[in-house]
């Protein structure tokens, strides 16, 4: 998978380090102290070394990013999977390194953002995102949701991850859409939303096991 895939691993790789690109470009208008970290009430309650924030946090994504494809290039189905399920391995770190990169450096520079509700609306992107997929992504052991009930029957598969695609699409847009409420009013909405997101599909394919049984 790597070898077939190596061009858009090295580019996802690449767009994964650009906020170290953008660190050294804006480097002399950073400050020596630069916000890293959020509590879930919002505020920022960690700092660190500029060097670190430019250099070093870009540089644990890529490596998050190069783990996440190799783990997938050793699932023995990883040959068999199609290009829009591989997508989301590909550009999921990606898109969280800019993010929190893009973040970072414009509070350091004095912004006032509502951190948690770009965090929070980028989550539900991410969920929309990866529940218009699932429906697509063929039997594996590395991406989907790998139930026992699932794994063990094709027709199980598919129809846990149809339902939990449309679960995630729903969770995904409600979790957008509360990114704009007080944050103290969402976070329990939020943390009890994606317990269900996570839930359901399971419970879904542990009923569609008992009332089908193994087809294959």
């Amino acid at each position: 998978m790597i070898k077939k895939n190596k061009w858009i691993i090295l580019l996802t790789t690449l767009v994964t380090l650009l906020p170290m690109l953008a660190g050294l470009i804006l480097w002399s208008k950073l400050p020596e102290r630069m916000p890293i970290h959020w509590n879930a009430a919002g505020e920022l309650d960690g700092w660190t070394g500029k060097a670190f924030a430019v250099f070093a946090v870009p540089g644990i994504m890529a490596a998050a990013h190069l783990f996440c494809v190799l783990c997938t290039s050793l699932d023995p189905k990883a040959k068999d999977q199609t290009k829009k399920a591989l997508g989301l391995v590909f550009w999921i770190c990606p898109f969280m390194s800019v993010l929190l990169g893009a973040v970072v450096y414009a509070v350091a520079l004095g912004a006032k953002l509502n951190v948690a509700s770009v965090i929070f609306a980028a989550t539900g992107v991410l969920f929309v995102a990866v529940g218009n997929y699932l429906p697509k992504c063929k039997r594996n052991y590395t991406i989907g949701i790998k139930v026992m009930w699932a794994l063990e029957d094709e027709a199980n598969w598919n129809a846990t991850h149809r339902f939990a695609g449309k679960v995630w699409v729903v969770g995904g847009l409600l979790i957008i859409l509360g990114s704009f409420f007080p944050l103290r009013s969402f976070i329990w909405f939020y943390l009890t939303l994606t317990m269900l997101m996570a839930l359901l599909p399971v419970g879904y394919s542990y009923l569609y096991y008992r009332r089908h049984g193994k087809t294959e």
